[in-house]
């Protein structure tokens, strides 16, 4: 069976030693970067690589040009799939320890840009797979690298002027950031506050359960829908601060619809680099703003942790 989308702890576990499998930890922390590192290093699935989503899974930050995590370009992107040892039969699992969202989604989504079908993220994560007294390890792997080739579906993914073209059309676009921060009342990671406008808010933690698992399949249509107006999710453009959490959300709509819609990869972080370009306040559609205007009403605490929600 192939999983392209979630694969739960129990029909992952037998296939532990399976060559035809490979395990990828994503784990990462926005207030310590080396945070999911370390946590690998301490202990992992057997034979999973550690990905960093800083050095693996985004590409060079340019100030005043793209958002905070940039797609990695594509050659970049292919090299790290080779290293991972991904052949065309490779079944790919990535977890991390936030239900997928930081960043094993992220994993997941870029090996369907480039083409693999088989790749599907741990439900439940690391936490999941303890609860069932699975293995874990300090020993590091040693798989064979292999000679990964992309085929690219650029269909998934837009930049900020297809976004602003299928705003004027109508289109739907979805936030994934915490309610609070689509608002504009509390952000503390980005310079300017709102969110696209005409966008709605589907916060990416509102699809999980307690435990960090996927809502189940008919919950997670009911919670679509009712953004999207009925409409086709595929005609969707999805986005959060940076383009990580709302991978995890393209991911939940996959899961439950079979449907992949659009990523906007730049997200939150990239629109907001050009000041011509629209903001919206509040539960919206409503307050449109030229962003260069003072930021309140929101909450801009002095030492302010980062939120690792909503990245």
């Amino acid at each position: 069976m192939v999983y392209t989308t979630a694969v739960s702890p129990q029909a992952a576990g037998p296939h532990l030693h399976d060559p035809e499998w490979v395990f990828v930890d994503c784990r990462f922390d926005l207030a310590d970067t080396e945070a999911g590192r370390q946590a690998y290093e301490l202990a992992h699935i057997p034979g999973a690589a550690h990905v960093h989503l800083d050095e693996d899974l985004s590409g060079p930050v340019v100030a005043g040009k793209t958002g905070r995590h940039p797609l990695p370009p594509k050659e970049k992107a292919e090299q790290l799939l080779s290293r991972l040892g991904i052949h065309p039969t490779t079944q790919v699992v990535a977890y991390d320890d936030a239900g997928g969202a930081m960043a094993a989604a992220r994993l997941w989504w870029m090996v369907q840009w480039a083409g693999h079908r088989a790749s599907a993220v741990l439900d439940g994560g690391i936490g999941a797979w303890a609860a069932r007294g699975l293995p874990v390890t300090d020993d590091l792997p040693d798989r064979a690298p292999s000679d990964f080739v992309a085929h690219w579906r650029d269909d998934l993914v837009v930049d900020a002027e297809a976004v602003a073209a299928a705003a004027r059309r109508g289109a739907r676009l979805v936030d994934a950031r915490a309610a609070d921060r689509y608002r504009g009342e509390n952000e503390t990671i980005d310079p300017v506050a709102g969110h696209i406008p005409g966008a709605v808010s589907l916060p990416y933690e509102s699809l999980l359960s307690s435990d960090k698992r996927l809502l189940p399949r008919r919950q997670l249509v009911r919670q679509i829908a009712a953004v999207t107006g009925g409409g086709s999710i595929e005609d969707a453009i999805l986005y959060c601060g940076s383009g990580v959490t709302s991978a995890h959300t393209v991911l939940a709509v996959a899961y439950s619809t079979d449907r992949m819609p659009k990523l906007y990869a730049g997200s939150w972080s990239d629109w907001i680099v050009d000041a011509g370009r629209p903001v919206e306040r509040g539960d919206g559609p409503g307050r449109r703003l030229d962003h260069g205007q003072p930021s309140s009403p929101i909450s801009r605490r002095s030492g302010t942790t980062p939120s690792t929600s909503s990245e």
